[in-house]
């Protein structure tokens, strides 16, 4: 919507009930209302979203990154109505999506390709027979999926069939369509993919490459370009090869042409998406062009904007990916209100896109994706600087985030070395989830912020009384003949923290906890619901924001972040005895897609129990002990929050007595 105002076009948007009040919804000229929050019923019915292309009178359609971007269907739709679809032709768009015809013309084009099965026959037996030809591990891919959805990792024969069946159910869910290739799975590869475009002239043209190799659950967390450790000669064959591919099916507009590379910078083509990226900014930075105004001029009839000889690669950008997740929960996506954001300050070299807005929510009904953040720098090393510098001002309350991790990950040694493959956050785990310790000026920032957020809620309160002017409600401490010491208890984790505060004067403090005292000073703006806190402890300066949300106190420092939680009285959360549960809860908002289970059936550890579907994922609940099923509170199709309690277990009476079951 950017480009297109810039470009002097005026926008539409649909919506769905969930996005009423959303940002792209805002910035649109018009927007209107397709439908329900199930993407099915909104954004992914083709008709809805004709019908308001000629309700409004609009000359083009941008599918934009995912729901009907890749859709044959809705594609030649389009060209019917008369109406320019802005992307590749339909042809295009079916070769290319449907992963075994995709296979054979680049095959034919003499693009190489990975061993694998893009047959016809998907029964199961056909399936496992070729899959023991290509040899495990094998990867299970849905034949029109995309974005990690529909796929799936058999490292032995015994898996096969368990996976096959999870990958056929997710890929029916994101492309109505459940159709399976089998591939050899190269085990530590690289994912490095080719940006191309074409025009409606015969004109073709790569703009470098970019890895994005680092992923979790098969989807993408971070990318750069130009890929580190590429050299010269092999960065021309990627991109020769990627034209080689554009070429073969007629391509018109952007499209990107993924590789998968082993140790030795052997590629073999993997899939390629017939649709803008969403990694596509780092290519933008490095190359100095808007895509999206290279796609609309395309679409409209006109040339390339540059030619092969024309584009030149500076500097080095990274993307990081920024959602609403929780890395030490196996990157388990989550929803709910943005109760903070702050971010760095854009800049040619600093960009933030995002669809969501403090006070937003984070919907269970779509990606958990809060923003893009893309920086840029002369080298990959003052690239990496940046980011990690615009990381630790990039804050984030209300739900989880992997920005933690995202910094961990940027400030690791071997990502700093550029060796990425796509096993890189299992092999550094340890690294990249290191036991965070609570540094003592951490605990000394949150406890002046509570102080001085009190002392500013004693004036608010007091300001509307019929004496507002009242020594007594200063919130200075200030006393005669003896000084004000309060206690403050807070937990970090398991660990109970006392902290003795002793008011000196209005503004200098005597902080003492774990037998050791800080003399302590402040300047504390609270703006916002934020603390911008400057202290000096001991004669050294420090600066922190603090945001208090409830009983959590969230301090955020140029190190990294730092969650407190503010103990509640046990008078307040007594409730007469309680039970421990017995059963299965969902790990987040979702709703049920199978029952795995009946009252009455006995569980054993690793059973299915649940399937879930959220944030268009998968999510298998499976029995940590065993157990049997008491009884099943919700059937498929039901929504379900976080906590709820799915499966009910009684003790096996057969069995010696053993602890309840918890998921």
């Amino acid at each position: 919507m950017r480009t297109a105002r810039k470009m002097g076009i005026q926008t539409v948007a649909v919506y769905s009930d969930a996005d009423r009040n959303s940002m792209h919804t805002a910035m649109a000229d018009e927007a209107y209302n397709i439908g329900p929050a199930a993407s099915q019923h909104s954004y992914l019915d083709a008709a809805k979203v004709l019908d308001v292309a000629k309700r409004s009178g609009a000359q083009a359609v941008h599918p934009g990154y995912g729901f009907l971007s890749e859709n044959t269907e809705f594609a030649e739709l389009c060209q019917k109505e008369g109406i320019i679809f802005i992307g590749p032709p339909p042809s295009a768009i079916r070769d290319m999506g449907i992963k075994s015809t995709s296979k054979a013309i680049m095959a034919a084009a003499g693009v190489p390709v990975v061993l694998g099965y893009h047959g016809g026959d998907q029964s199961d037996q056909t399936l496992l027979s070729e899959a023991k030809k290509v040899g495990f591990p094998v990867m299970i891919k849905a034949v029109r999926g995309g974005g990690g959805k529909g796929m799936r990792i058999a490292m032995t024969e015994s898996k096969f069939l368990e996976q096959l069946e999870s990958a056929r159910r997710e890929a029916l869910k994101s492309f109505a369509n459940q159709e399976m290739l089998i591939e050899k799975y190269i085990e530590m590869p690289r994912h490095v993919e080719v940006q191309v475009f074409g025009d409606q002239h015969g004109n073709y043209v790569y703009l470098f490459e970019r890895d994005c190799s680092v992923q979790r659950r098969h989807q993408k967390i971070i990318e750069e370009a130009p890929a580190p450790g590429i050299s010269e000669e092999v960065r021309r064959e990627l991109g020769e090869a990627a034209v080689k591919a554009a070429r073969a099916v007629d391509y018109v507009g952007a499209g990107t042409v993924e590789f998968i590379m082993d140790k030795h910078q052997k590629f073999f083509f993997m899939e390629m998406n017939t649709r803008l990226q969403v990694e596509h900014p780092v290519t933008e930075m490095i190359t100095g062009t808007d895509l999206v105004e290279w796609q609309i001029k395309v679409a409209a009839g006109e040339v390339l904007p540059m030619m092969q000889e024309s584009l030149q690669l500076r500097g080095h950008a990274f993307e990081t990916r920024i959602y609403a997740e929780d890395p030490d929960n196996n990157f388990m996506p989550g929803a709910g209100h943005l109760h903070h954001i702050s971010t760095p300050l854009p800049d040619s070299a600093t960009r933030i896109e995002t669809g969501v807005r403090q006070g937003d929510e984070v919907s269970v009904h779509y990606d958990p994706m809060i923003a893009k953040l893309v920086v840029w720098a002369d080298d990959r090393q003052a690239a990496l600087r940046r980011l990690r510098n615009c990381l630790s001002e990039y804050n984030i309350v209300g739900l989880k985030t992997n920005v933690k991790f995202l910094s961990a990950l940027s400030a690791n040694r071997e990502f700093e070395l550029g060796k990425v493959h796509t096993d890189f956050i299992p092999q550094h785990q340890e690294a990249l989830f290191p036991k965070s310790e609570l540094p003592d000026h951490v605990l000394c920032q949150a406890v002046l912020a509570l102080v001085f957020n009190h002392r500013q809620g004693i004036k608010e309160i007091t300001a509307k009384t019929s004496d507002p002017y009242t020594p007594f409600a200063d919130g200075s401490g200030g006393r005669l003949n003896h000084k004000l010491t309060s206690v403050i208890m807070l937990n970090c984790g398991d660990n109970e923290l006392v902290v003795e505060v002793t008011f000196d004067s209005i503004d200098e403090f005597t902080i003492g906890f774990g037998g050791r005292k800080y003399k302590a000073t402040a300047i504390v703006e609270i703006r916002d619901n934020a603390s911008e806190l400057t202290c000096v402890l001991d004669g050294v300066t420090s600066k922190a924001k603090v945001v208090l949300q409830g009983q959590t106190v969230h301090v955020f420092t140029k190190d990294g972040s730092h969650e407190l939680t503010i103990p509640t009285p046990e008078f307040m959360t007594a409730s007469g005895g309680g039970t421990v549960l017995g059963g299965a809860v969902a790990p987040m908002p979702g709703i049920i897609e199978k029952i795995a289970v009946k009252p009455g059936d006995k569980v054993q550890v690793g059973d299915a129990l649940v399937i879930m579907i959220a944030m268009k994922m998968e999510y298998v609940i499976r029995a940590h002990k065993e157990g049997i099923v008491e009884a099943i509170p919700y059937k498929p199709g039901d929504s379900v929050q976080k906590d709820a309690q799915l499966i009910k277990f009684v003790e096996d009476d057969s069995k010696e007595p053993e602890e309840e079951v918890k998921i």
